[in-house]
C-alpha cells in the first residue's frame, strides 16, 4: 500500500485507519476538533465524540451527522 498523504479533511479507509498511529491521525483533524480527540484506542469505529455530542468519522473526513 503506498503512503497517504495526512491532510486535513481527507477522509482514510479502515485498513489505513489501523496502520496509522495518533500523531498521524491528528493531523487529519481540523484544528478545531483536536483538542478532543481521545486516541486511536477509544475511537469506536472510526469515531470519536467532541465536547458538544457530535462525532468526528476519519473514514467520512466529516462529522457523522452531515
Amino acid at each position: 500500500m503506498e503512503p497517504i498523504k495526512l491532510r486535513v479533511g481527507r477522509p482514510i479507509t479502515r485498513e489505513q485507519f489501523d496502520e496509522l498511529d495518533d500523531e498521524q491521525l491528528v493531523r487529519l483533524l481540523p484544528k478545531a476538533c483536536r483538542e478532543f480527540f481521545p486516541g486511536k484506542d477509544f475511537c469506536a469505529d472510526g469515531c470519536f465524540y467532541l465536547h458538544d455530542g457530535t462525532a468526528w468519522s476519519f473514514y467520512k473526513a466529516g462529522f457523522v451527522d452531515d
